[in-house]
């Protein structure tokens, strides 16, 4: 016996929220703000994918300071439970802040075994401001358009551009969505989903949750431990960096997770012939980005376009073996046409990006203080440059309206919880998105969660991405509640699965479902 399964049938498990019929939260609304809901119009909304996807809107308050003021529209999808062993809604978000989750509800429900989706009503949903959500906000339409500015600043040029884009930014939103502005961040949304809890007529929620997703779910299960039946947290922020010093540890570990990706084509140097010496291939790597600093691929890739495309490979190893191509074709030939080709799967903004871009910035900016003093981002992110290139200037930018944001920000509230139900951790021991650290804290936090960790692995959302110790401990949990109790800081420990080979016949061996999902979890989350 390995010792991975000895640790996971070693390993002592509890039940959490266990139901034998329909559980009392899925029965008729009860007194309180669950009985003056009104309730829910679903409609067919199906796509060829998901054919049972249902929708319908909900109507919230724009301030839950304000319960009869003015209103703003959610919308929800669904994929309605089967079984006669009914569990409740399972509310999915895929993370963000701005990433639409109504397509994620019908991923969730084909990705979890049959048997265990049918037993729930997955329900999706456009946070407010994202997506099919009214209003849905774009502070500034092109603002990733090609070429910007190199992201690292190396002159007083360089910098001010960046700077002026960045205020550019705040200002616009600030002009277009001031009335709005104040109430988008995670407390609102989180009371948006206690709303959406009410519109079902259930007394509990079960939840999953994504990245920044993990967030929502632990600040919600902060202001409502009682309404929370059951909570699955993968890839999880880490509540006490939000949100400036999480970007700053952001760096450091995306820089480890592209140092992984350019030994990884060191391996297969026969393939791209870039060497095999994994410091020799960094080398030809930041060659190409000087080269396209000067002289920008098809006036479309620049330095920081590079950057904005490669960034995804930090998320998710199988887009390695179609970056690799890319890299190799550019520096071994100037071969321009495939990088171009990865730059607008991967980098480029289309309508959408853009309005995730801008709930991103209101969210983050409004959550939690900001310096409004551009000398420390400087001396932070040149402190942090100096052992971490590959993102730190670009991150920086990518977070730098938040310096001038036009409104006030609010206090990140504490997470410790020792109400809530059982809570179930995932977490890879090398993601670079929310760092491990993260969900050490949050195991720490929250009294009675259990952490599995993904050993070896470095992508951001693992499970129902194809390793399949992952899934059945997210299986197990959403069928009894069980969940796994380790004698140490560790609860279960699973292998990551391999890394990608590269491409055979523009087929690369990665998990479908994996890319599929990342797809939808998509990056800067």
């Amino acid at each position: 016996m390995g010792k991975r399964a000895a640790l996971l049938c070693g390993a002592a498990v509890v039940l959490a929220g266990s139901v034998t019929a329909a559980p009392a939260e899925a029965s008729a609304p009860h007194s309180g703000e669950s009985a003056q809901a009104a309730p829910l119009t679903w409609n067919k909304c199906g796509t060829t994918k998901y054919p049972t996807l249902q929708c319908a809107s909900l109507d919230v308050p724009l301030d839950h300071a304000d319960p009869h003021g003015r209103r703003i529209t959610l919308a929800l999808s669904r994929v309605p439970h089967t079984a006669k062993k009914y569990q409740g809604p399972l509310l999915v978000n895929p993370g963000g802040p701005g990433g639409s989750g109504l397509t994620l509800a019908g991923f969730v429900a084909a990705a979890l075994p049959k048997q265990v989706a049918a037993q729930y009503d997955v329900i999706g949903f456009d946070p407010r401001g994202v997506g099919k959500s009214r209003p849905a906000l774009t502070c500034d339409p092109g603002y990733f358009a090609p070429v910007r500015p190199d992201s690292v600043p190396r002159t007083r040029q360089i910098e001010q551009a960046n700077l002026q884009r960045a205020k550019a930014f705040a200002r616009a939103c600030g002009e277009k969505y001031a009335d709005l502005l104040p109430y988008i961040n995670t407390i609102s949304a989180v009371r948006d989903m206690d709303r959406i809890r009410a519109a079902l007529g259930a007394r509990q929620i079960n939840y999953f949750g994504y990245s920044y997703g993990t967030y929502l779910g632990t600040v919600y299960a902060k202001l409502f431990p009682e309404r929370v039946r059951r909570a699955a947290l993968d890839s999880v922020v880490d509540p006490t960096g939000v949100w400036y010093e999480a970007n700053l540890a952001q760096d450091v570990a995306f820089d480890d997770r592209h140092r992984a990706f350019l030994a990884w084509v060191a391996k297969h140097d026969r393939t791209y012939g870039l060497g095999a010496d994994p410091s020799r291939v960094e080398a030809k790597w930041y060659a190409m980005r000087t080269a396209l600093a000067n002289a920008p691929a098809g006036g479309r890739v620049g330095a920081s376009e590079l950057e904005d495309t490669f960034l995804p490979g930090g998320y998710f190893n199988g887009y390695w073996p179609y970056l690799a191509e890319a890299f190799a074709a550019y520096a071994n030939h100037r071969d321009a046409a495939p990088l171009i080709e990865a730059y607008e799967r991967f980098g480029a903004s289309d309508a959408s990006d853009e309005n995730s871009y801008s709930i991103y910035a209101s969210v983050q900016c409004r959550d939690a203080a900001w310096s409004r003093d551009w000398h420390r981002w400087r001396a932070d992110n040149w402190a942090v440059y100096a052992k971490a290139p590959f993102m730190t200037w670009n991150n920086a930018w990518y977070n730098a309206p938040c310096a001038f944001w036009p409104t006030t920000s609010l206090s990140s509230p504490s997470i410790a919880n020792s109400k809530v139900a059982p809570v179930l951790l995932f977490q890879s021991t090398g993601d670079a998105a929310t760092p491990y650290q993260g969900a050490v804290t949050v195991h720490r936090q929250l009294a009675r969660s259990s952490l599995v960790v993904e050993r070896g692995g470095g992508n951001h959302g693992i499970t129902l991405g194809g390793n399949r110790c992952l899934d059945r401990h997210l299986a197990a949990y959403l069928t009894d509640g069980t969940v796994p109790r380790g004698t140490g800081a560790v609860d279960a420990v699973c292998e990551a699965r391999p890394d990608p080979k590269p491409l055979s016949s523009k087929v690369a061996s990665t998990s479908a479902r994996g890319a599929e999902l990342h797809q939808l979890i998509g990056f800067r989350h």
